[in-house]
């Protein structure tokens, strides 16, 4: 199949009040605080709530001395919550001088990476994984901003498209006990989906369509780190190697070459060489050269040797490339990791 050609399809997003997205924020906020103490630190952090708790687990290696538990509770007061929540923390810290052994430049381990990028969309990503994030994110402002009072901080959104074009538009949010269904429907679709989408004549609406939805965040479902790696990326519109990015330091290359396949799909497109380009690597655990970098245009024509001239995807060539030792990944755990203004791999570059 080639790229993004499904003409019918379906996309996700969550709020930043979504239990999974919870997670990845505090992992990526522990991730940040070690980043801003030592840059060369190595994090590999998961976070896990569930019912009034929440448990950190994993290793760093850095000289940076962190509040894990702080960090916990000030991530959730900070999305919404009001509820105290008891965290317990699991994190081996190993010393920075056992790193050094690993710190020869070979990819940190196996599997595939992938990105991808249109010119759909001023964002350079298919218009449905915009159109969610957009609907989700102004559910968090309406509800930060006070525009409507009965608003709290979990939800989801869900679009999907026939041929093209916008038919059904899912708005799932959390709000207090004190409002009807029949408010929440007419509320949401005049603030939170109409602002976005604009007319919403002809579309099919579904506002919270199991009825009430009071008990949300960790109180009603557990989170996880790593569970929405569609909503992370591309919407499942295009492959996935499966690795999840929040909570890892860019040695990783999940992350870091995932970043990197982003960055050099955007600018095939943003150059000209595409109209839709998906970029592919592939790593062994160790070694420093990819086993594979590969990219294809929405014809399916290689643009690998273009891509291999341009770019070099060995894990430290793109931490340097792409300056990833910096404290700015918090912001990178909700809403999708690309397509946001003033992150490194969305830089348009001329080639």
């Amino acid at each position: 199949m080639h790229i993004h050609d499904r003409k019918t399809y379906t996309v996700e997003s969550v709020t930043n009040g979504h239990p999974d997205k919870v997670c990845d924020q505090i992992s990526d906020a522990i991730l940040d605080e070690c980043l801003r103490q030592d840059p060369m630190s190595r994090v590999a952090i998961e976070s896990f709530g569930s019912h009034g708790h929440v448990v950190l687990g994993g290793e760093v290696t850095t000289t940076a001395k962190v509040d894990y538990e702080k960090i916990a509770r000030k991530v959730y007061k900070d999305i919404g919550y009001t509820k105290d929540i008891t965290v317990e923390v699991y994190v081996v810290e190993q010393s920075p001088d056992i790193a050094q052994g690993v710190n020869t430049g070979g990819a940190g381990d196996q599997g595939i990476m992938y990105g991808f990028a249109t010119n759909e969309t001023k964002e350079y990503l298919p218009k449905g994984v915009v159109i969610v994030h957009k609907l989700a994110k102004r559910l968090q402002e309406a509800r930060e901003k006070k525009e409507i009072s009965w608003l709290l901080p979990d939800g989801k959104t869900q679009a999907t498209f026939k041929d093209g074009k916008l038919i059904t538009v899912l708005v799932s949010t959390q709000h207090k006990k004190s409002v009807g269904q029949d408010e929440v429907r007419k509320t949401v679709i005049e603030k939170i989906i109409k602002p976005v989408v604009g007319s919403v004549k002809g579309l099919e609406i579904l506002v919270n369509p199991t009825g009430i939805f009071v008990r949300g965040g960790f109180e009603a479902d557990a989170g996880l780190t790593g569970r929405k790696i569609m909503v992370d990326t591309y919407g499942g519109l295009i492959c996935h190697g499966g690795g999840a990015f929040s909570g890892k330091d860019l040695t990783k290359v999940d992350r870091s070459a995932a970043y990197m396949c982003r960055f050099v799909a955007k600018n095939m497109v943003a150059n000209g060489y595409a109209k839709d380009c998906l970029v592919s690597v592939a790593y062994a655990i160790g070694h420093i050269e990819p086993l594979m970098v590969h990219a294809i245009d929405e014809k399916g024509k290689s643009l690998a040797s273009l891509v291999k001239k341009h770019f070099d995807f060995r894990p430290l060539a793109i931490i340097e490339r792409l300056n990833l030792r910096q404290p700015i990944y918090q912001e990178t755990a909700a809403y999708g990791h690309f397509g946001k203004k003033g992150l490194p791999w969305e830089e348009v570059v001329k080639m």
